[in-house]
């Protein structure tokens, strides 16, 4: 009878042993990750956006404005990947 409730002392102190680290390890708080130090990558500025933000701040006066009219036409271009006017090759006027 000794052996038995010698186990079943065990058991209860394994088991309670087992609930303190689970608790333990639950509560513990994780360390921050350090920041990276290594500058983060920043896409070069684009005019093309700015100019469209201000047109979009400008409401329906931007619709009578030749930038915006211009900012327009290029973001269209971009979109659709067509060369700007500028740089298509130009056709002869001839058949």
């Amino acid at each position: 009878m000794e052996g038995k409730m010698l186990a079943r002392i065990a058991a209860i102190v394994f088991v309670a042993i087992a609930i303190t680290a689970t608790v333990i390890e639950m509560t513990r708080e994780e360390a921050p990750v350090p920041a990276s130090t290594a500058p983060a990558l920043q896409p070069p500025a684009d005019p093309l956006r700015a100019t469209l933000r201000r047109c979009q701040q400008l409401g329906e006066a931007a619709s009578s404005d030749a930038d915006c009219l211009a900012a327009w036409a290029e973001s269209r271009d971009r979109f659709l990947g067509r060369l700007p006017a500028s740089e298509a090759p130009q056709r002869s006027g001839g058949q």
